[in-house]
């Protein structure tokens, strides 16, 4: 017999319900205004975060290989619009040789301020957890960069994986005397790793984000609920831009800048609706708090 948690119950027993509790919520608390600050320095952060990545697993892994696999799950970040980042970051690899101390902190600074501005985000949500426990500053400080470690070394091992995918696609059997391709196979693995990566750094930011101990089935719930509705987006982004959207034309060569705001802020409101998930989902059964209670820690 399975037994179901309290909270667990609640939210299969009224869907619809938990649902408007948790919009009501993230409307509370300025969500879309919280996304667009995170987007804002999201797009500051994302270039030196992954000039940084490629420049240290240039020396471990082919070059060429590494940008064929952060060309790919770009994509699932910024879709239609990977292919100028690549571009730059291939750019750069063939001048490395100006990157020197003062640029290299310049670009490990800007690549943490998108994750200290999450925090910040984070913490209005998780308010009945900051308003318990706040988190000190020399964590807040290293958190970010420890992060960015950790996501260098998950670039390294999904490239490794994705490259035997790869591999497997150029593979063939015999079964039955008829020859049987298994690229599509590869193609279905290969999209299997990208949105069971996606789950996974939702899941680890949703665990090291917040302030105090959060259960992993908790982040989880949340990851797979910002993967989803990821996932429906970006084919919707996808679409629109290669069918109807005419923002070339009104911006010009700003277009490249402007469609990666508008993508990371979409993003960014889905990890936020993510969080506000869990939280909701953790305030069950406790009193909601009023209307005349602040919403800043």
């Amino acid at each position: 017999m399975v037994v179901v948690s309290p909270s667990a119950a609640y939210v299969l027993k009224s869907p619809g319900a938990f649902a408007w509790r948790v919009l009501k919520a993230f409307k509370k608390n300025q969500g879309l205004l919280l996304a667009g600050a995170v987007a804002y320095y999201a797009l500051l952060s994302v270039v030196p975060l992954l000039i940084l990545t490629v420049i240290a697993l240039s020396h471990v892994i082919d070059r060429m290989e590494l940008l064929s696999t952060l060309g790919r799950y770009l994509e699932w970040l910024i879709p239609g619009q990977s292919g100028a980042i690549i571009g730059e970051l291939r750019n750069f690899l063939d001048h490395r040789e100006v990157v020197g101390w003062l640029l290299l902190g310049t670009m490990l600074f800007f690549s943490s301020l998108a994750f200290t501005v999450l925090e910040n985000a984070m913490a209005v949500i998780f308010l009945h957890r900051f308003a318990i426990r706040k988190r000190r500053y020399l964590v807040s400080a290293v958190l970010p960069y420890a992060y960015i470690l950790c996501l260098g070394f998950g670039v390294l091992i999904v490239t490794l994986v994705a490259g035997s995918l790869q591999a497997l696609g150029q593979e063939s059997i015999d079964l039955l005397g008829h020859e049987w391709s298994l690229k599509g196979v590869s193609g279905v693995l290969l999209y299997l790793l990208g949105f069971a990566g996606e789950i996974f750094v939702l899941t680890s930011l949703y665990m090291v984000m917040p302030v105090g101990h959060l259960s992993w089935r908790h982040a989880l719930i949340g990851g797979a609920t910002a993967a989803l509705l990821w996932e429906i987006t970006r084919h919707v982004l996808v679409w629109y831009f290669s069918t109807l959207s005419q923002v070339n034309v009104v911006y010009g060569s700003l277009t490249t800048a402007i469609v990666v705001l508008f993508s990371l802020e979409i993003g960014a409101s889905l990890l936020l609706l993510g969080a506000q998930v869990i939280s909701e989902y953790e305030r069950i059964g406790l009193p909601q708090p009023t209307d005349s209670q602040p919403l800043k820690p």
